[in-house]
């Protein structure tokens, strides 16, 4: 384990030779005569790092294997929702047996009742719930149930913070301190944009001048739990305290997006990290192991107005799916063992600070941010980034030699500067010490070439 002392620093003998991609490279060839930019979502294309995209082939604890049959200890983990692993045995033992009696049926199942009962037992923000297909879709329908609640229109959202591609909130910040939206995509109506305000994060100044701006006119304001889609941006409990008080004085709903911190950070997530009641909560992919789901919850009174109970719509033909619903059970089941967050995140924890520790001997302009089993390498000298104008674009040119030379020594981080990465349970100290070591060696030549 690094020390902090020299003699422990790896000597760093030069860049590996780049790993072979050659199936990969026909994979991603032959995929672009099917698919926009040869994939199905746009960050898999490689376009902020070096190479062509790497073809997954299996996954087994803690590693993937690529169509090259490259092996590497991965930290993405299908982007977070996989915090026992690959292929865990009780999650695929689960599946299945659950999939010998069908694998759709758009109709009401057992294993529908069974997962909510677990997730409201064990989960005190949220009294009734609702599964989707994905997280996109869970914040699609808490922001409809927010406006059906409120009878308002606005929604605010905060700059660095990416809550799915739901057209209202596919926006960025205008010129000013409190503006309306910019539609950051096209496709996206000027008018529907126009509903959304958007201000920076960590500024209680623009919080309070929205509202005083738009009084009576928001009816939700929503954030991710701890934002982690553009770096992981940590906000102070000061802060967060602000956010939940101001809109309560002003009747409006707090919506905490927990795609990625939800069950992550804990069971509860990062509601219970900041011991804040959010109005709704969403969640992500986390709940069904991993597989195409999604869910949104409230108090019941909040969710008494979704129909058939009331009246905003929200439907969904493979919500509930028992496939899904079956590996968030046993997904689930696990996370709930005695220890299991201490043990992941203390794991984590020692993780980014080893890293940190050596950064910090060689005096090297990086930070290592981690919450729970989350964690993410900034280019930087700053002890806070908490806002997306925190983050240096330029620094993204050492993240991309960075990526490069860890898939050269078996690593796999997500292809992008700014995503995070995640520790899961699968992960070994033997691992993790290849890891760092990997790690170590990386940022010496990165820095060498600086």
């Amino acid at each position: 384990m690094f020390s902090g002392n020299e003699g422990d620093m790896p000597v760093n003998t030069g860049s590996k030779a780049d790993i072979s991609r050659e199936k990969s490279a026909e994979l991603y060839e032959k995929a672009k005569s099917f698919f926009p930019g040869g994939v199905n979502s746009p960050v898999r294309a490689f376009k902020s790092v070096y190479g062509t995209p790497l073809f997954i082939q299996k996954g087994d604890g803690c590693f993937v294997w690529d169509a090259d049959g490259n092996q590497f200890i991965d930290f993405c983990g299908s982007w977070g929702p996989l915090i026992l692993g690959h292929n865990h045995p009780k999650v695929r033992e689960k599946v299945t047996e659950v999939m010998q009696n069908g694998m759709s049926f758009g109709a009401p199942t057992a294993l529908e009742n069974e997962l909510a009962e677990l997730i409201i037992k064990n989960n005190k923000y949220v009294e009734k719930i609702r599964f989707t297909s994905s997280g996109t879709e869970a914040v699609m329908s808490a922001i409809r149930l927010a406006r059906g609640f409120t009878g308002r229109d606005k929604i605010l959202k905060f700059e660095g913070c990416y809550h799915g591609h739901t057209d209202s909130l596919l926006v960025k910040a205008g010129s000013g301190l409190v503006t309306f939206g910019e539609t950051s995509s096209a496709g996206v109506p000027k008018s529907f944009a126009q509903e959304t305000i958007v201000i920076p994060l960590n500024d209680q100044k623009a919080l309070t001048e929205a509202f005083e701006q738009f009084k009576g006119e928001i009816a939700a304001v929503i954030i991710e739990g701890i934002p982690a889609n553009n770096g992981l941006l940590i906000q102070d409990q000061e802060y967060v305290n602000f956010l939940q008080q101001i809109c309560k004085d002003n009747q409006s709903l707090l919506i905490f997006d927990e795609v990625i911190t939800g069950f992550r950070l804990g069971f509860e997530g990062a509601a219970a990290h900041y011991g804040i009641k959010p109005d709704i909560v969403t969640y992500g992919k986390i709940i069904g192991g991993g597989l195409p789901v999604g869910m949104y919850g409230a108090s019941a009174e909040i969710m008494a107005h979704i129909s058939p109970d009331g009246g905003v719509y929200q439907a969904g033909t493979l919500s509930g799916n028992p496939v899904a619903m079956a590996a968030g059970i046993a997904q689930l089941s696990e996370l709930l063992r005695s220890g299991f967050y201490k043990d992941l995140n203390n794991k984590a924890s020692e993780f980014a600070e080893s890293i940190q520790r050596f950064a910090t001997a060689r005096n090297y302009k990086l930070k290592v941010f981690h919450v729970g089993s989350i964690f993410w390498m900034a280019f930087t000298d700053k002890d806070k980034i908490q806002t997306a104008a925190d983050i240096d674009p330029a620094s993204m040119e050492k993240f991309k030699v960075l990526h490069r030379e860890l898939l050269n020594r078996g690593i796999y981080f997500g292809p992008s500067g700014y995503e995070v990465g995640f520790v899961s349970a699968a992960h070994t100290k033997i691992e993790l010490e290849k890891a760092k070591r990997a790690i170590f060696e990386a940022l010496d030549l990165v820095f060498r070439n600086k």
